[in-house]
């Protein structure tokens, strides 16, 4: 029976908050936290469906890097821990799974970015499944629907969309970016500090979908 996955606020397997910065502590516990557990829990419903093969050896792991899309983001909290002990390690589309996360700050932006390795069957299960993970997350609820967006820097799709959570009665906006292939998956979320609530529909998938475009190809490296 795999774990289960963090869906519950606080849970055991939500990472830490980004740290305080400037005197924003209760905003960035607040955004940091949301994130985070949105997050993790699609990262771990994707692979918290018991059964399936062995594993064949990933080609690509996931990294933390220090900084991400050309240093724009830098790390402030490595939740790798956090992530191994939230999702299981074999499930029935996966195998032999390894998790990383990390948080990261951009000014008042706070990024979180949870990434999984091992062995993919189907890259577009764990891709739908990520999603249906974060949508099933308490007080959280699709404000734009996901879909393919190609990076402007090359790569393959990625699929992204608009969440709101609602925490202590404040709506957070949240973007996101999801990828698969057959080694690596990682989900990629930001809010902001300084706009909180701001209007769904106003978020520029499309270029966020090229920042993680930058961040998949800076964190996804070959094995060995």
């Amino acid at each position: 029976m795999p774990p289960q996955a963090p869906y519950g606020y606080p849970g055991p397997g939500m990472p830490p908050p980004v740290p305080p910065r400037h005197g924003a502590g209760k905003v960035w516990a607040l955004i940091g936290a949301v994130a985070g557990v949105v997050v993790l829990g699609g990262i771990a419903a994707a692979v918290a469906f018991s059964g399936g093969g062995g594993p064949a050896g990933p080609k690509y792991r996931v990294t933390v890097p220090q900084t991400l899309a050309d240093g724009r983001y830098t790390l402030a909290k490595d939740i790798s821990a956090q992530a191994s002990s939230s999702v299981p390690h074999d499930g029935a589309n996966e195998h032999g799974i390894q998790s990383v996360g990390g948080q990261y700050a951009n000014g008042t932006k706070s990024l979180v970015m949870v990434g999984i390795y091992g062995t993919i069957d189907d890259p577009r299960t764990t891709v739908a499944h990520s999603i249906s993970g974060m949508k099933s997350t308490p007080d959280t609820h699709v404000a734009v629907p996901e879909k393919e967006f190609t990076p402007s820097g090359g790569g393959a799709p990625l699929t992204c969309g608009v969440d709101v959570r609602e925490e202590m009665g404040q709506k957070v906006t949240l973007e996101f970016c999801v990828w698969a292939d057959s080694s690596t998956s990682g989900n990629v979320a930001e809010t902001d500090a300084d706009d909180l609530a701001k209007d769904p529909q106003s978020v520029d998938l499309q270029a966020f979908a090229d920042t993680v475009g930058k961040i998949r190809s800076e964190a996804r490296k070959p094995v060995g």
